[in-house]
């Protein structure tokens, strides 16, 4: 089916996104077993682009439960993941999944990590989000979304950063895999790290994100992330009330009286430019 076709397709009704929400926390649960039954014992590693970017088998593995489980489940639908699912579907919906985002962290036994599934809806000429869920399987943490709907931590709302001083925030960002890159983005760094009260590189976009919606940091920002990244967890942040915006081909969110303050350091030419090749 084209996309112009699929732009024919009605808006989902409340108890279709509901579906959906349910769709993706099950989807999620299904990858992040995977993940939990081979954490602290990887053996086989592989890299894609550099020595900064590993792939593993428990990736493959949780993948491959999301998206099988999505298949059956809902046959007529995309799927877009970041280990090389990509149908376009004919029901007018995709799922963006990241089977782990995280993969260092996982790798080398850190507990900050989890799996990411959006559901989209092609409308507009775009792809929108309009569920997310992002699961910590560590710790059993299911942090989702609907359009319009909200953001919740389990059954909790969540209501999004509270610091309302760019002195008092706490941020966090994350590095592209590009080494050369990393400079640019350290230069960029010193100019906000002074006037914050701290910064971490946590090492997953999405559960970062997720992190800013339930007020446990302040503020996010990445400038070089792929879709799978943050399709859930922008929708998760936004939801729960923080300011959210593209930035180069990643994404900025923070609470709204601290954002132009971060954006002033972290926009550039080249984050403007790149913005233009970026899929929101």
């Amino acid at each position: 089916m084209s996309l112009a076709e699929l732009e024919q397709r009605p808006l989902l009704t409340r108890q279709e996104l509901q579906d959906c929400l349910a769709a993706a926390q099950q989807a999620a649960r299904s990858g992040g077993d995977e993940l939990l039954r081979s954490f602290r014992a990887v053996t086989d590693v592989r890299y894609k682009h550099s020595h900064t970017d590993p792939v593993s088998g428990a990736d493959l593995a949780s993948e491959a439960a999301i998206t099988g489980w999505l298949r059956r489940h809902r046959p007529d639908d995309g799927v877009l993941a970041e280990e090389g699912s990509d149908e376009v579907g004919k029901s007018g919906l995709r799922w963006v999944v990241d089977p782990l985002d995280g993969t260092v962290n996982y790798l080398r036994g850190h507990t900050f990590w989890g799996v990411s599934v959006a559901c989209e809806q092609w409308r507009g000429g775009r792809w929108d989000p309009v569920v997310g869920v992002v699961f910590d399987p560590v710790h059993d943490e299911v942090f989702s979304a609907m359009e319009g709907q909200g953001a919740f931590l389990g059954e909790e709302r969540l209501s999004g950063p509270l610091t309302g001083h760019l002195d008092d925030a706490l941020i966090a960002t994350g590095y592209a895999y590009d080494v050369s890159h990393r400079r640019e983005q350290g230069g960029r760094l010193a100019g906000l790290v002074g006037g914050v009260a701290g910064v971490r590189m946590l090492g997953s976009t999405a559960l970062a994100l997720s992190w800013v919606a339930a007020g446990r940091l302040d503020a996010y920002f990445e400038d070089r992330a792929s879709r799978w990244d943050w399709a859930a967890g922008r929708l998760i942040a936004r939801e729960a009330g923080a300011r959210v915006r593209p930035l180069g081909t990643g994404v900025l969110a923070a609470a709204d009286v601290l954002f132009e303050g971060i954006e002033e350091h972290v926009v550039t030419a080249d984050t403007v430019e790149a913005q233009g090749n970026s899929s929101w």
